[in-house]
C-alpha cells in the first residue's frame, strides 16, 4: 500500500485560491466517492478547512510513473470538480507519498503545520473528516491503520509536550490571562466592546471556558445582534456601558474608535459600586479604547495589546521548543508505522508457508493411518511418519541453502541461520549433500508439493 497526499494550504496559496477548492460539508460524501471512482483511489479521506484542503489516498504499490499518472488524474478531477483552471491550481499544490505522507499527516494532526503553531482545532477537524469518509465507505483497512497511528501520535504530542499550553493569539491570550484573575470563569460576567472578528474570537474562547453571561456593546446593534444569534450573547449600545460595567468582571475592547471609549472616571465609579471586586480589562485597540490611567486604580487589572504581545512572544518560543520535542515523537511514530507495514507484507508469505506445511502433514498423516489400518506396528508407523515429515519439511530450504552457497550468496545462508536459530560449527568434512538426500529416496523427493 502507498499513502498519498495532495494538498493546498495557507503556506502555498492565498485565501482567494483556497476558497475555490474548499469542499462544502453537505457535498463531501459525493466528493469522496468521486475521488475514488473517477480519480482511481482505492480509499480516500478529504480534509477541508479555512486554511487547507487535502486529499489522503491509499493505492496499491506501483511504479513512480503510474503514481505520477494518478497525481495528474487527481489534479484533473479536483479542477473539474471546483471549476478551476489547472494552471491556477497546480503551482499551489504539494504532492507527497509513502513515509513523507505519513509524516505530513502526523504533523498536521499535531498542529505543527498550522498557521498558529500547536492550535488544537485541527485534530478535531481531521477526526471529523475521517468519520465522514468512514460513513461514505471510502475508508478501508489501509487508511484505518494510517489514521489510527496518526491520532495516537497526535495525542502523544498533546500529552507529552507543551505544544498547546501557551496562548499565541491575542484573543486566546486575553482569556488565558483572565484565568489568572478568576479561579472559576463560569461565574464571571463579560463585556465585549466592539463586534469585529477579534471580539468574536474572544467570545468563542470565553464560551469554551464556560462563561455564560456575555454582553456585546457596539456603536450600532446590527453586528452585535449577529453575534447574539450565533453565540447567545446580549447586545447593548456604547452609551449603555456605564450601567453594564458595575456588573462586569471581564472587559475586552477592540474597536476602530480614534478616541477612548472607556474613561478612568467611569471605571472608578464601577469599582466603587462593585465594592472593589476586581475587574480584568484587556484593550486590544490601536488607538486605545480604554484610558491608560484606568489601570492605576486599585482592583483594576488593565492589559494593552503590547502587554499581550510579550505574553504571546514568550509563549510562541515555548511552543517552538515543544515543537522540537513533537518532531521527535513524530519521527518515532513514522518509523513504528512503517515497521508495522513491513510486518504486514509478510502475512501472505506466512499463510502460504503454513498451508504448504499443513498439506505435507495431512498427506503423511493419511499414509500413516492407512499403515495402521493394515496392521503395521504403531511404533514403526510413528517413526516413519516423523522421518518423512522431517525430510519433506526441510527438503526445499535445504536445496535453496545449498544453491545459495554454490552461487556465492552468503547473506541468504546467514538469514537462514537466523530464521531457524542455527548454531553453525565449521566442519570441512561435512557432507551437505548427505544432509539433503541421505534420508530421502528419489520417490519421496518426487512427492514434494
Amino acid at each position: 500500500m502507498t499513502l498519498l497526499v495532495l494538498g493546498i494550504n495557507h503556506n502555498t496559496a492565498t485565501v482567494a485560491v483556497r476558497e475555490k477548492v474548499a469542499f462544502a460539508p453537505e457535498l463531501m460524501q459525493e466528493a469522496l466517492q468521486q475521488a475514488c471512482n473517477v480519480a482511481g483511489l482505492a480509499e480516500t479521506v478529504i480534509l477541508s478547512t479555512c486554511n487547507r484542503t487535502e486529499l489522503y489516498g491509499a493505492v496499491a504499490d506501483q511504479p513512480e510513473e503510474q503514481l505520477r499518472e494518478l497525481e495528474n488524474r487527481l489534479l484533473d478531477w479536483l479542477c473539474d470538480y471546483h471549476k478551476i483552471a489547472a494552471g491556477e491550481l497546480r503551482p499551489t499544490l504539494y504532492w507527497q507519498k509513502g513515509p513523507e505522507a505519513v509524516r505530513h499527516l502526523m504533523r498536521v494532526a499535531s498542529g505543527l503545520d498550522s498557521m498558529v503553531l500547536g492550535e488544537p482545532q485541527i485534530l478535531g477537524q481531521m477526526k471529523s473528516a475521517f468519520e465522514v469518509a468512514q460513513q461514505s465507505a471510502t475508508v478501508g483497512s489501509q487508511l484505518y491503520r494510517v489514521f489510527e497511528d496518526v491520532f495516537s501520535v497526535a495525542k502523544q504530542v498533546r500529552t507529552e509536550t507543551a505544544i498547546g499550553e501557551s496562548p499565541v493569539s491575542v484573543a486566546f491570550a486575553a482569556v488565558t490571562l483572565a484565568h489568572q484573575i478568576f479561579s472559576d470563569l463560569k461565574e464571571a460576567r463579560a463585556l465585549m466592546i466592539g463586534a469585529g472578528r477579534t471580539i468574536e474570537l474572544v467570545i468563542q474562547h470565553l464560551k469554551e471556558a464556560g462563561v455564560a453571561d456575555i454582553v456585546v456593546a457596539n456603536r450600532t446593534l446590527t453586528k452585535a445582534q449577529e453575534l447574539k444569534h450565533k453565540y447567545g450573547v446580549r447586545e447593548v449600545l456604547l452609551s449603555d456601558i456605564p450601567d453594564v460595567l458595575e456588573h462586569t468582571d471581564i472587559v475586552v475592547s477592540s474597536t476602530a474608535s480614534q478616541l477612548p471609549i472607556l474613561g478612568k472616571g467611569t471605571v472608578e465609579r464601577a469599582i466603587k459600586a462593585r465594592r472593589h471586586k476586581p475587574i480584568f480589562m484587556v484593550d486590544l485597540a490601536v488607538p486605545r479604547d480604554i484610558e491608560p490611567e484606568a489601570g492605576e486604580l486599585d482592583d483594576v487589572y488593565l492589559f494593552s495589546v503590547d502587554d499581550l504581545k510579550e505574553v504571546i512572544d514568550s509563549n510562541l518560543r515555548n511552543r517552538q521548543e515543544a515543537a522540537h520535542e513533537a518532531e521527535t515523537i513524530i519521527a518515532t511514530g513514522v518509523e513504528n508505522f512503517l515497521r508495522k507495514q513491513r510486518g504486514l507484507g509478510i502475512v501472505s508469505t506466512l499463510r502460504n508457508f503454513r498451508e504448504k506445511a499443513e498439506q505435507i502433514r495431512d498427506l503423511e498423516l493419511e499414509k500413516a493411518i492407512k499403515s495402521l489400518e493394515k496392521g503395521e506396528a504403531p511404533e514403526k508407523v510413528v517413526r516413519e511418519l516423523a522421518r518423512l515429515l522431517t525430510n519433506k519439511l526441510i527438503h526445499s530450504p535445504s536445496v535453496q541453502m545449498k544453491k545459495a552457497s554454490a552461487d556465492g550468496h552468503p547473506g541468504l545462508i546467514e538469514l537462514a541461520q537466523q530464521l531457524y536459530g542455527l548454531e553453525i560449527e565449521n566442519d570441512p568434512v561435512a557432507d551437505d549433500a548427505g544432509i539433503i538426500e541421505s534420508r530421502q529416496n528419489p520417490k519421496e523427493a518426487g512427492q514434494q508439493s
